[in-house]
């Protein structure tokens, strides 16, 4: 059985999040061959995506008539808008970033159509018309292996665990396509509540969640201070800066930081612990992580069981080694 597919992109700064490229990527595998996917954009820049979109996998694009370009920070909106699609699409099956938006809508629009929800999902399945769904469960601990009785169906899939089939940076690097496009009219109905403003702690920095490169310290970086040197490296890798409970507990840095059972959960390409011992809550947000290079003065400490390279000696002395070396081998490339 192919399946029509729709996803629930998210933006930020007007920009397409890299998690719905990848949700785009996890719709084609339910979709089928025969299938087809609809991808749901709102907001004034929602046209300059076409081109992204579609060179990822999607067949036909939805646009949500809506003023505010981030529904993401709007739950209320995007919802409103998402179960307009839903009714005038008809799909078989609806995909989401299992975002902080996503984690919040998706339950919200299963129980409104009626469905089957399954959240963080890591790996898809079709075996004729058969999918199957993987997702990790007693934090991360051990996995299930899932499918739905009866349609629709409802999905949040986990960041960086969906290659799309052409992760453009930008539409202008995206080739040329033709593609049917639809409007979606949300009817306006009051709204409970009303985001006027989004404060943010960071910017300019690559998102926790969704960066392909993590460096994360722990209690060992001794203070804020010790942060300085893992912030160097991960500049010069173009990637994020993470940390454990044990750090956030001891003020070393801001709780938006923390990886972990009670914190975010990234899937990296690449995942350095710094100065990390490893706890069990730890490893429930970072274990999933491709490769996973341990630095720790303790050559006993439980990180060196589940990584891939380890290096037994003094942070502040091997990081910025490290760094200095990457930022050699960037300058050196041609």
């Amino acid at each position: 059985m192919n399946h029509l597919v729709l996803v629930i992109t998210e933006q930020r700064d007007g920009a397409l999040r890299q998690v719905s490229l990848e949700a785009v990527a996890a719709a084609r595998l339910i979709a089928g061959d025969g299938g087809t996917v609809v991808a749901l954009v709102a907001g004034s820049e929602a046209a300059s995506h076409i081109a992204m979109l579609t060179a990822a996998g999607a067949d036909r694009i939805a646009f949500a008539a809506d003023p505010v370009p981030e529904l993401s920070a709007h739950t209320e909106r995007h919802l409103r808008a998402a179960a307009e699609a839903v009714r005038q699409i008809r799909p078989t099956a609806v995909v989401l970033g299992h975002t902080a938006s996503g984690k919040d809508m998706a339950p919200r629009l299963a129980a409104q159509l009626g469905a089957g929800q399954l959240s963080d999902v890591i790996q898809i399945e079709r075996s004729g018309d058969s999918v199957s769904f993987t997702r990790p469960i007693y934090a991360g601990k051990a996995f299930e292996k899932r499918s739905f009785s009866k349609l629709p169906w409802v999905v949040t899939i986990r960041p960086n665990n969906f290659k799309p089939a052409a992760p453009y940076e930008n539409a202008a690097d995206a080739p040329a396509t033709d593609v049917t496009v639809e409007t979606v009219t949300a009817p306006d109905v009051p709204l409970r509540t009303i985001v006027k403003q989004i404060a943010k702690r960071t910017s300019g920095k690559t998102d926790l969640s969704e960066a392909k490169i993590v460096v994360s310290g722990g209690r060992g970086v001794a203070g804020s201070d010790g942060f300085k040197p893992l912030e160097q490296l991960a500049e010069a890798l173009g990637g994020a800066v993470g940390a454990s409970r044990g750090a956030c507990d001891a003020g070393y840095c801001d709780y938006s930081m923390q990886i972990g059972q009670t914190g975010k959960v990234v899937t990296p390409e690449l995942y350095i612990a710094c100065g990390i011992s490893g706890a069990i809550q730890h490893l429930a947000g970072m274990s999933g992580s491709r490769i996973i290079v341990a630095i720790n003065k303790d050559p006993e400490a439980p990180i060196f069981k589940v990584a891939d390279y380890g290096i037994v000696g003094d942070l502040f002395e091997i990081v910025p080694l490290l760094a200095e070396e990457f930022k050699r081998l960037k300058s050196a490339a041609p």
